[in-house]
């Protein structure tokens, strides 16, 4: 029985992006594969990771096998459509997790109101 594949031996996901995903639970890319963009970027942000678009089009593009700027127009848009959508549920999910509003999250987030001790 040969070892999985690593997350990085999908285009255009290296060494960072295996990090983040081992960190999330992701130990393969065949699990990544098995769980889907949506779903693993979600985890992602759930384990830490900081939602940036470009990253969650790397790993959809990569998934597809394709090059991370091989999308335009109106397949661009849906991705960022769909990005939008997974991180607003992930850091609603995270706020309330915390105990926060998402208003305190999101003020929180641009630096707006201190961090509370033990959140």
């Amino acid at each position: 029985m040969s070892a999985p594949e690593p997350v990085s031996s999908i285009r255009n996901l290296g060494p960072a992006v295996e990090a983040a995903c081992a960190r999330a639970g992701i130990h393969s890319s065949e699990a990544l594969r098995r769980l889907g963009p949506d779903a693993a970027y979600t985890m992602l942000i759930a384990s830490g990771t900081p939602p940036h678009f470009i990253g969650f089009y790397a790993m959809v593009m990569g998934l597809q096998g394709r090059p991370w700027n091989d999308c335009h127009g109106d397949e661009k848009a849906a991705l960022r459509a769909r990005f939008d959508k997974i991180k607003s549920a992930a850091q609603a999910s995270l706020s309330k997790e915390k105990g926060r509003t998402p208003m305190d999250a999101a003020l929180d987030e641009i630096g707006v109101i201190p961090k509370r001790s033990g959140v």
